[in-house]
């Protein structure tokens, strides 16, 4: 069996069941498995992508705190394990890791997006925060066109359509064929935004929930106060038209893999490293625990997959056992369990943050207890959680915390068999502290230019 193993970039799990068109991706999951409770190990790019990886928390980890300590190859992944198997590894497009000079485990990379240099490096300043002041950006930056994002994203789609046509049937291979689609710049083509009315996806600015930590992310990350009620609705236009614009990447890779005569052979993966919060609780971007932000797209489909969906919390760390696991690899390093298991009841699954904006480590827990969907969010260092059962709130609008202390009780007792968040949120601080002086210390850091993404051709 061969694996094709395809991600988006900030693609909220709504996006695959909110009338986005999205048909390729549907045709996908019509004859996969769809995990409808599927969560980032961490809602923002370059420590999620590590742990995908490493099938390993962040915790667990250990050093890929933020967007400025990029993944190495220091702990072993799924792409080593597989390559000690005797089957070549293949990335295209966005890693998002620390250099393409160092050992990941790929045989190959093709068009690779690193970080830029050392990274987002403002996001290493937590305590104090520093200021932000590069936030108008995405709020100008929208509408219809192509912009660098959109324009390497096809290319990735080329390389990667090129790639598969020149993999022979019966010699197993596996590839890694990622997107930067639809992360802002939300800006899309014209024949994918034409199909979304911004009228109808308008929507008033929402309030940021009244818990000190969120204000303070919203603070941070302060997008939403440069939009008006127009240009909101422009913006949910464009990344409902990035969505349909990564769909016909998709689609086109798909039809590469059938035009070779390999889909019968070929096991697909398809996630998206994090959500986007398109304005939803006064944020833009990710960064929270809301579910636009942790909760992303999963589908597996191929040789062995039964059609269907489950409703059991998995994490985006049980993609690398899985992986592993279709190759004979062995799966004991990993974190994670293998998405062909039997749905695991009342598994809980963490994702964690200690990025920028939050001056505090902000760690979810997720589980079902029968018909309940319970989400907990502890902060530390002694802020107030937060509690959310989302069978009757999906919008998680009614902070239970208060009003259950039994769920939060059992909430801790299941956040304790993974992680002290305390004892982790000091270790996060430390390892940036020690970062922010290896970089030249935080005034050097204050004093670098600010930016809102990583630009294109970081090899």
């Amino acid at each position: 069996m061969n694996v094709l193993f395809l991600m988006a970039d900030e693609m909220a799990g709504w996006a695959l069941d909110a009338g986005v068109h999205t048909p390729h991706l549907d045709a996908v999951a019509a004859r996969g498995t769809v995990f409808d409770a599927a969560y980032t190990p961490s809602p923002i790019c370059v420590p999620a992508r590590a742990a995908i990886a490493c099938g390993q928390c962040l915790h667990a980890l250990g050093g890929y705190w933020s967007s400025s300590e990029a993944y190495d190859g220091r702990v072993r992944s799924w792409a080593h394990a597989v390559r000690a198997m005797g089957v070549p590894v293949t990335s295209i497009g966005k890693l998002h890791f620390r250099s393409g000079e160092d050992d990941t485990g790929f045989s190959e990379q093709i068009l690779p997006m690193h970080i830029a240099g050392k990274g987002w490096v403002r996001g290493l300043l937590r305590q104090p925060l520093a200021g932000y002041d590069a936030t108008r950006e995405l709020a100008e930056d929208i509408g219809t066109g192509w912009t660098d994002y959109t324009r390497y994203d096809a290319q990735v789609t080329e390389a990667a359509c090129d790639w598969i046509a020149q993999q022979a049937a019966g010699a197993p291979w596996c590839a890694f064929v990622s997107w930067v689609s639809p992360h802002y710049p939300l800006r899309a083509p014209e024949q994918d935004i034409a199909r979304y009315d911004p009228s109808a996806c308008a929507a008033p600015a929402e309030a940021v929930p009244d818990h000190p930590i969120l204000r303070e992310l919203a603070g941070f990350f302060d997008h939403d106060p440069w939009f008006t009620p127009e240009t909101r609705g422009i913006a949910r236009a464009a990344y409902r038209g990035l969505c349909t614009f990564l769909d016909r990447q998709v689609g086109a890779v798909l039809g590469a893999l059938d035009a070779a005569g390999l889909v019968d052979e070929t096991l697909v993966i398809f996630t998206a490293d994090h959500g986007e919060m398109l304005g939803e609780k006064g944020f833009w971007g990710k960064s929270t625990m809301y579910e636009a932000s942790a909760r992303v797209p999963l589908i597996l489909a191929g040789p062995g997959v039964a059609p269907g969906r489950r409703v059991d919390p998995v994490s985006l760390i049980d993609i690398a056992p899985t992986i592993a696991q279709s190759f004979g690899a062995s799966v004991r390093p990993y974190g994670g369990r293998p998405l062909f298991e039997a749905p695991l009841g009342s598994r809980t699954v963490l994702s964690e943050y200690h990025d920028g904006g939050a001056s505090v480590g902000i760690t979810m827990v997720r589980w079902n207890d029968g018909a309940a969907r319970w989400k907990y969010m502890h902060y530390a260092q002694g802020h107030p959680p937060q509690l959310f059962e989302l069978g009757a709130d999906p919008s998680e609008h009614e902070d239970l915390a208060a009003h259950r202390p039994d769920v939060v009780a059992e909430a801790r007792r299941r956040l304790a068999r993974w992680m002290d968040p305390e004892v982790i949120d000091a270790r996060a601080h430390a390892d940036q502290a020690r970062r922010v002086a290896e970089l030249g210390g935080r005034e050097a850091l204050l004093a670098e230019a600010q930016w809102n993404f990583t630009p294109t051709g970081q090899g």
